[in-house]
């Protein structure tokens, strides 16, 4: 099929290997999970168990808090030891919610709902069984996939995308998944394209993964209207903008989503995660992770959601010496995290540990207008003058120059000779931007509150100022009427 060319782009060295040649593993479940209650997009879900409460594996432990939120299930039996704040899988290491299960060993499920023949069931059921599984987007958006799908079914949706890209350096868990279970993640995709009837599905996977694309072509014959496209390895490919852009030709308008223009993008762990939530009732209670970068034993394995980090790394063999940073997710886009004992969520794709040769940070030095950054952003941005209007702390005028449509791809630092940390100005400026917002959301809440309750006082005050009014009145009235009575009687 036809392919485009998105602009921009750049090609960072793989490392993919050896992750990519090595089958998935499962690794000893560990004696404790610590299990957050915000892995994705929204607020984070509510607990429905209790300390010293016995759980099985699957069981709901939190429900969804509101429409886009999803809830989280039990990795494995055990007991609730604890329902308290624990370091969050994020940079700033602040602490988030966290049921912490101590695990009995048995790893007993609940019962489950399975469906031997989801085509029968109706289309809003599936959207709400994949939304009670708490399966969202494995790419590392983690939108609750249920809403997308519910979005999608209120759209005319031509095209759906499944994304295998799978661009970021040293990842490699979405191709070992189409290598050794390429039935179960077709199986999924047909439960998608069943729910959003589009006209067309394509399975977009990148040209550096052989024997994926030769597992799914393979998987995919006999199924209708499904296509398999196979793109030049380019970064930042995976991600959904740029990915629709080299699939269809469409570009997604600035402030639009996907579904405005007829496509919706699942990831190719989604797809799968969708096949185990319909087919075997099973909810989103482990994923595949590539564990590499200075690792003994490099590997990608299927943990269970929240398994500490440390627990992971020990099982790989524990790290290199020299380690100065671990990242999850890729190292282009990942979190770097504040240390090892952090929980694995349902966003993390990996967990890259990195040495201080690898991430030494080079000194930056004057801009020199070369334009690289300029070529290198695919979303069409002039990151050298949106970074002189930061450091000016000119941010509505970066606003007006594109900054929200930065994807943080990281591709303008990549290229940049001068070593200037474009990236992270941009990163500051959103957050700042967000902050002022909040600030001024508050603001705009305390004048509201200030208001109404000056409005009460006010009709307090005009209620006892009546009252008072008409009890003098009252007075008076009595007052006249018994000085009539007493003259009368005179």
């Amino acid at each position: 099929m036809k392919l485009f060319q998105f602009r921009g782009g750049v090609h960072p060295e793989g490392n993919k290997q050896p992750t990519a040649d090595k089958p998935v593993v499962r690794p000893t479940m560990p004696e404790r999970l610590y299990v957050p209650l915000l892995q994705h997009v929204g607020p984070p879900a509510e607990p429905v168990v209790k300390t010293g409460q016995r759980v099985l594996k699957g069981q709901l432990i939190a429900r969804a808090a509101g429409h886009v939120s999803a809830p989280v299930h039990a990795p494995t039996s055990g007991i609730i030891c604890a329902i308290n704040d624990f370091q969050a899988p994020h940079a700033s290491g602040l602490p988030v919610m966290t049921i912490m299960i101590e695990s009995d060993g048995r790893d007993e499920w609940t019962d489950l709902t399975p469906s031997e023949d989801p085509f029968q069931l109706d289309p809003e059921e599936i959207a709400i069984r994949v939304g009670a599984a708490g399966v969202v987007g494995l790419g590392g958006a983690t939108f609750p996939a249920s809403v997308k799908l519910q979005q999608a079914r209120n759209s005319k949706i031509e095209t759906l995308i499944i994304n295998g890209g799978e661009c970021e350096p040293y990842l490699s868990c979405d191709d070992r998944l189409m290598q050794e279970r390429p039935n179960e993640v077709i199986d999924g995709i047909r439960i998608l394209q069943y729910v959003v009837q589009p006209e067309k599905v394509i399975i977009a996977i990148e040209d550096n993964k052989s024997l994926a694309i030769e597992a799914i072509r393979e998987a995919a014959k006999g199924h209708e209207n499904i296509e398999v496209a196979v793109a030049p390895t380019c970064y930042p490919l995976g991600s959904a903008k740029q990915m629709i852009q080299a699939v269809t030709g469409k570009e997604v308008p600035a402030g639009a989503r996907s579904n405005d223009i007829g496509v919706l993008v699942h990831n190719v762990g989604t797809a799968y995660a969708v096949h185990r939530a319909i087919r075997h009732g099973q909810p989103l209670i482990s994923r595949i992770v590539t564990v590499g970068g200075a690792v003994t034993n490099p590997q990608n394995v299927e943990a269970p959601i929240g398994m500490l980090i440390s627990d992971l790394l020990n099982f790989c063999g524990g790290t290199a010496d020299g380690v100065q940073r671990i990242v999850m997710g890729g190292p282009m886009m990942g979190q770097m995290l504040p240390g090892a004992n952090t929980p694995v969520i349902k966003g993390c794709s990996g967990i890259i540990a990195l040495t201080e040769a690898q991430v030494a940070a080079r000194k930056p030095g004057p801009c020199i207008r070369c334009s690289s950054c300029i070529k290198a952003c695919p979303m069409g941005l002039v990151p050298l003058e949106m970074a002189g209007l930061i450091r000016n702390n000119e941010l509505d005028k970066a606003l007006e120059l594109g900054l929200r449509d930065c994807i943080a791809c990281g591709s303008c630092s990549f290229v940049c000779p001068s070593n200037i940390p474009l990236v992270q100005y941009f990163n500051y400026a959103k957050g700042e931007l967000e902050m002022r917002k909040r600030a001024e959301h508050k603001a705009v809440e305390t004048r509201k509150l200030s208001e109404s309750r000056q409005a009460r006082l006010d009709a307090q005050q005009k209620a006892r100022a009546e009252a008072l009014a008409k009890s003098k009145a009252a007075a008076a009235a009595k007052k006249s009427s018994s000085s009539d009575e007493t003259g009368a009687a005179a």
